[in-house]
Parts: C-alpha cells; sequence; structure tokens
C-alpha cells in the first residue's frame, strides 16, 4: 500500500474491508468460488472490525445453526483484520472459541474484533464475539496472532 494510501485511510473514520477480488481466502478472499466471500466495516475511532451476515443454510452444522467451523471462521477473520490498526502483516497463532448460544443461520448476526492487549514482541492478542441483533453474545473469540511483516495490512 502506497503511504498517501495510508494516511487517506487514516483520516476516515469507517472504511469498508470488501473482498479482495485477487484474495483467494476462504474466508474473506473474493477469488474463491467457495469462499464466504465476508466483507467487514473498519472504525478507526473505535479501533474495531465487525461485519453484519446472515449466514444461511449453506453453512448450518445442524437444526439451522451454524457449523462450529464457520463459527471460528467468522471470529479469526474479525481478529485477524484487528491486525490492520497496528499495520502488520500476521497470521493466527492461537485461537480459542467460546460457543454460548446456538448461532441461527437465518438471522442476521454481528460479528466484531478488538484488540485485547498490547503487542508483545511479535504477538498480537485480540478479542472476537458474534452477537444476534437482539444483542445476546452467542461465541467468544480468544487469538493470539504472530507477525510476518510491518507494513502490510491483512
Amino acid at each position: 500500500m502506497k503511504s498517501t494510501e495510508s494516511t487517506q485511510e487514516q483520516r476516515l473514520a469507517i472504511i469498508t474491508l470488501a473482498p479482495n477480488p485477487e484474495n483467494r481466502c476462504f474466508g474473506c478472499g473474493g477469488a474463491n468460488d467457495d469462499g464466504m466471500k465476508l466483507s467487514f466495516v473498519q472504525d478507526n475511532d473505535k479501533k474495531r472490525i465487525v461485519g453484519r451476515f446472515v449466514l444461511g443454510e449453506r453453512y448450518q452444522g445442524g437444526g439451522g445453526m451454524a457449523h462450529g467451523g464457520i463459527i471460528g471462521v467468522l471470529l479469526d477473520e474479525a481478529m485477524g483484520k484487528v491486525c490492520r490498526f497496528r499495520d502488520v502483516r500476521a497470521v493466527t497463532a492461537e485461537l480459542t472459541v467460546k460457543y454460548l448460544k446456538p448461532v441461527n443461520v437465518r438471522e442476521e448476526i454481528i460479528v466484531e474484533g478488538w484488540e485485547e492487549t498490547e503487542r508483545k514482541g511479535r504477538n498480537l492478542f485480540h478479542i472476537g464475539e458474534i452477537r444476534n441483533s437482539a444483542g445476546d453474545v452467542l461465541a467468544l473469540g480468544k487469538a493470539r496472532f504472530v507477525i510476518i511483516g510491518e507494513g502490510n495490512k491483512v
């Protein structure tokens, strides 16, 4: 990313993170025909990544509820994008998910990620949660990301 683009991004309070048409990532890439093509919003004022989704039956595990692995993908994507606030490229090293309530694939959910603690060496620690439209927390995630490059946003 050019430095002028980076400076312009910092001035914007809200940035839409649409699927990149050249990225094959299962969660957020636009070049993966079988992927989820997730789109998020980067809130620079609150330092949060937020996505709103209705998953649909394709991602259910059973009984109209989201598959546990898909819940993990959603949390990993949101928390991974939090690395953008530090202008680094990082990979997931650890991911813990607490499944609190079933996630209905036919209802809108809000997926949010933010930084938990300060950077420790190459390690970043993030938190994520999935809520329903009533605000009930359905799943919580914690993750450790390891920086693999500086100045390369994910």
